[in-house]
């Protein structure tokens, strides 16, 4: 049996690279190589045990790879062919699938997360990719491995967070954290048609980069609150879209009290533990505004347009890789991530 590198969930607290068997492929499967990875915040939730995943899984949902092995059912793809893989693979005909809801294939909230979750992921030498046909997406010749590393997930969620959040032109809007995905928000925006974007942090990096990829106002939450600043920037009014890009009761209540009354509030984050409405901030439910929630958009085409987009040069997403390290390594990536040191954003995972 050959085996490769792998990091894998061991218990809380404690992720570490062992050998595993290859995946071996079935018809509708292809293997791929990985070139490059990255850590998620999804996945620091799995290693604090604030997600559950079974001891031994595989973690990490975020790939850019080679096919290196097909199956028999799989057609119009080549060995050797460069693909990226979005960290949703919808089967593409299920009922929530057909029903354009294929993050949560097969009728299951979150059914669509499959890598690193309900089967193994991608931070190893090799992983298996299911219904190979609707999630492999040839990743452009001119396009490095870098500058399609954010697609799988980040990318894709932090524009949903902003599609879904109906974002109009001229609109205002309000990005509580700028981490990867808040950053992705943020971009996402800009290319929405927003023409006033605020963001709220207290990293200096993480407000510096905001500003490259669309922010114009920036708000540093340790120095002033954020909620004044905003309605001083919006004359009283607050914003039209607000969102939730963390995964706190702070971040989410703030994202009420930004809102103007039929103001949206699009929740990213994810939370563990209670979540409450304050009465106040939503009106006493009378004020006509809406939450909505996104799991990142996955699939093969979702890809392909989010690496046109990067191709025409609409967004330029390489500052987000901050730091890189080899599979070998991927201990010390995790405890750097996790701890957010050395004004890290994305780390770059190379076998």
């Amino acid at each position: 049996m050959k085996m490769m590198k792998a990091a894998v969930f061991v218990k809380p607290g404690k992720i570490e690279l062992q050998e595993k068997p290859i995946p071996k492929v079935g018809p509708t499967d292809a293997l791929i190589k990985v070139t490059t990875t990255t850590i998620c915040g999804t996945d620091v939730h799995i290693l604090k045990g604030e997600y559950h995943v079974d001891p031994g899984r595989i973690v990490g949902h975020e790939p850019v790879g080679i096919i290196h092995e097909l199956g028999s059912a799989v057609t119009g793809y080549k060995i050797g062919q460069r693909v990226v893989v979005g960290a949703i693979t919808p089967c593409g005909q299920c009922y929530s699938c057909l029903d354009s809801h294929q993050a949560q294939c097969g009728g299951k909230a979150i059914g669509g997360w499959r890598f690193g979750n309900t089967i193994d992921g991608c931070q190893a030498e090799y992983f298996l990719v299911p219904f190979a046909m609707a999630n492999l997406a040839p990743v452009p010749d001119d396009l490095t491995d870098e500058q399609v590393l954010m697609c799988p997930d980040i990318m894709s969620t932090g524009f949903g967070g902003a599609e879904n959040g109906n974002i109009k032109i001229g609109d205002t809007v309000a990005v509580f954290a700028q981490g990867p995905i808040g950053l992705c928000v943020t971009a996402g925006a800009k290319l929405k048609g927003a023409t006033k974007i605020i963001v709220i942090d207290n990293i200096a990096k993480r407000l510096e980069v905001a500003k490259q990829l669309g922010a114009d106002i920036t708000i540093d939450f340790s120095k002033v609150d954020p909620i004044e600043e905003i309605m001083k920037h919006t004359y009283g009014l607050g914003v039209d879209v607000s969102v939730e890009a963390l995964g706190l009761q702070k971040t989410f209540e703030n994202c009420l009290r930004a809102l103007k009354p039929g103001g949206t509030l699009s929740s990213l984050g994810v939370y563990s533990g209670k979540l409450s409405l304050p009465v106040e901030a939503f009106a006493a439910g009378l004020g006509d505004h809406k939450i909505v929630t996104t799991l990142c958009p996955g699939g093969k085409e979702r890809m392909r347009r989010l690496m046109s987009v990067i191709q025409s040069n609409r967004v330029n997403l390489k500052p987000l890789v901050t730091h890189r390290f080899k599979l070998d390594q991927i201990e010390q990536a995790y405890e750097l991530f996790a701890n957010q040191r050395d004004d890290v954003i994305k780390i770059a995972i190379t076998p």
